[in-house]
């Protein structure tokens, strides 16, 4: 379906590929990885034409319908939500407005060829499925995490992560044969998380896909494409198995070089030693010339595993959290009605729960920043709260740089120690200089989760804190977070950072009583045979 033939494309004096080729076939499901910077978003761009090559060439199918999510979303308003989902459903949208329209025109001026035209758009509207489209753009909106009662809101109420899974929702209801997703999973919590690979997995066209939920890409993509350096390589299996045969190859790699690199020192030592001999002239001359001809193999590129650790916290007291009879409601909506409940010093609670469970609304009481209605929530002694949320991306300083926002958190350390902060998480060499207006939402909330790892609480209160981190960060988060000595209480939609890290579970549910799970994530699992409340396992 799509060939890429000794495609060379750069930004300036930034490479991206170098005589880079590869292929993707009808019906694949292909997950493309690379650091940040690398070239995935351009290579979405020159598949669907908004870029060219510098050289080389990408095939595809003159008539190819494609769907392409991406991180922009356009300014949606003036339309039901449900009505503006219907509207971006490709040729299916425009043969309904033409059949309107027709449809006027019969019973103004009905002519043969106003009659013709109108039995060619339907038919064609019918092989479509248009007479299906609104209920199935409900059905996808609710997998998508909206109510049936919002979607004859005004699309334009919603905010801009709402605004994502509508533009999501456009492009899966088209049906196109290609599906180009970047990043579909950001601003999605588990049970739509848990719905969308379910879609894809059934999915009868082509995908091809960036993701940092690694579970979506062991489950659904059965090719990797990875960019690296210039080069762009394919790997026939899921992300697991990517893993393991790419660190094979880097074993292979440095074993090669190391070879290389014996040999060449043993040659020159042997120039070296007898080029004054002249009994030895002309082995020396027959030496230099065979290392003349031989193809140097390149340094390979090392990849260096992010790391960073808590300071030791101080101790906190047995009881850190405790939650008694709390209640909060919006208006008519109650959110909690009374939970009680008592976070013991280093516990790890993940609290888990669809969309308007209150998940969120907990944390906050936790954390100080919303005020129950009645009940408290109240933080036990010696305790030292940190609290990560998204809002927190949001207070940092547009005109500063990562370094001067660090030092501005931390004015008493010095520049090493917040040098090796940043670096911890990716902001190497000059990328401290960066000012943090031009920063991605990944680096922002990496910035941020730097400032909270400097301050080392012994009480973590952490809001989707994967949200935006590519797959090598979250790893680093995760094994930072496993050699923690304070307590955790966290939401998340990550299953690994859940399977990682979770002791407890405290499962909300709209109108339900709360329900304690006193075991890890996996338990949970296997307890519930669910992912997520109201979602089955595959």
């Amino acid at each position: 379906m799509i060939a890429f033939s000794s495609v060379t494309k750069q930004y300036g004096g930034q490479i991206l590929f170098v005589d880079a080729s590869f292929q993707i076939n009808s019906g694949e499901k292909v997950g493309l990885v690379g650091p940040n910077g690398a070239g995935k978003s351009t290579v979405f761009r020159l598949i669907v034409g908004e870029e060219a090559p510098d050289d080389g060439s990408v095939e595809k199918p003159r008539k190819l319908s494609y769907g392409y999510f991406r991180q922009d979303v356009g300014d949606l308003r003036g339309r039901s939500i449900l009505a503006e989902t219907c509207a971006g459903a490709g040729e299916v949208a425009e043969l309904a407005d033409e059949l309107a329209a027709l449809t006027v025109k019969l019973e103004t001026d009905p002519t043969d060829e106003v009659v013709m035209r109108f039995g060619e758009v339907q038919a064609r509207y019918q092989d479509l499925g248009g007479y299906e489209l609104e209920a199935r753009a409900q059905e996808i909106l609710h997998g998508l995490g909206f109510h049936p009662d919002q979607v004859h809101n005004d699309v334009g109420t919603l905010s801009g992560g709402w605004k994502m899974r509508v533009a999501l929702a456009q492009i899966l209801l088209a049906k196109p044969e290609l599906l180009l997703l970047d990043e579909p999973t950001n601003y999605l919590d588990l049970e739509s998380i848990l719905w969308l690979e379910q879609f894809l997995r059934d999915y009868q066209g082509t995908v091809v896909m960036t993701c940092h939920d690694r579970e979506i890409m062991n489950r659904v993509v059965g090719k990797i494409v990875e960019i690296d350096g210039g080069a762009l390589r394919s790997y026939t299996g899921n992300y697991d198995f990517y893993e393991r045969a790419r660190e094979i190859e880097a074993q292979r790699r440095e074993a090669e070089y190391a070879r290389q690199q014996a040999m060449l020192a043993k040659e020159s030592r042997f120039i070296e030693r007898f080029k004054t001999h002249v009994a030895k002239a002309a082995q020396v001359q027959s030496r230099l010339k065979k290392l003349d001809k031989i193809e140097k193999i390149a340094e390979p590129r090392r990849f260096v595993e992010r790391s960073f650790e808590f300071r030791a916290p101080t101790r906190s007291g047995d009881d850190v959290v405790k939650l008694e009879a709390l209640k909060k409601a919006y208006g008519t909506r109650v959110v909690h009605a009374g939970l009680t409940l008592t976070v013991r010093r280093r516990e790890r609670w993940a609290v888990m729960g669809e969309n308007g469970a209150g998940k969120s609304t907990l944390l906050k009481m936790i954390a100080g920043a919303l005020p129950p209605d009645d009940g408290a929530a109240s933080i036990g002694a010696s305790v030292q709260m940190g609290y990560y949320a998204q809002h927190v991306m949001e207070q940092l300083t547009g005109d500063r740089t990562v370094l001067e926002e660090l030092q501005e958190h931390a004015p008493n350390a010095n520049q090493g120690t917040l040098r090796n902060l940043a670096g911890a998480f990716g902001f190497q060499d000059d990328d401290v200089f960066k000012p943090i207006s031009v920063l991605s939402g990944g680096e922002r909330a990496r910035v941020a989760l730097a400032k909270l790892l400097y301050d080392a609480p012994n009480l973590l209160v952490l809001d989707e804190p994967t949200n935006h981190l590519d797959i090598a960060t979250k790893r680093a988060l995760v094994k930072a977070l496993r050699d923690y000595e304070g307590t955790l209480i966290f939401v998340s939609h990550d299953r690994q950072f859940l399977s990682a890290l979770a002791t407890r579970v405290l499962e909300l549910a709209p109108g339900a009583p709360p329900h304690i799970y006193g075991g890890s994530y996996d338990e949970y699992v296997q307890s519930t045979g669910r992912e997520a409340p109201g979602m089955r396992t595959s």
